[in-house]
């Protein structure tokens, strides 16, 4: 209950223009990600392209998910 409360208060607090916050919350998510991709590369791959094919797999992510939304509900945009 008080989750829901807290998620309609930062709704409510986004700003016009969420790309910093967006930004933010995709590097957050690679902190994640990049370790994952550079442990499945056993090593041989350094630490910075792992930082980008983490960007880049969530980047294609993204959009395929916004592509998804534009084909399925075109109405919106």
């Amino acid at each position: 209950m008080k989750l829901s409360k807290n998620i309609e208060l930062f709704q409510l607090q986004l700003p016009r223009k969420p790309l910093p916050i967006v930004l933010f919350f995709s590097l957050c998510l690679n902190l994640i990600v990049a370790p994952a991709v550079y442990a499945a590369a056993n090593g041989e791959i350094d630490r910075f392209s792992a930082w980008a094919i983490g960007l880049l797999g969530l980047l294609t992510f993204g959009l395929s998910i916004y592509l998804f939304v534009v084909i399925f509900q075109p109405e919106r945009f």
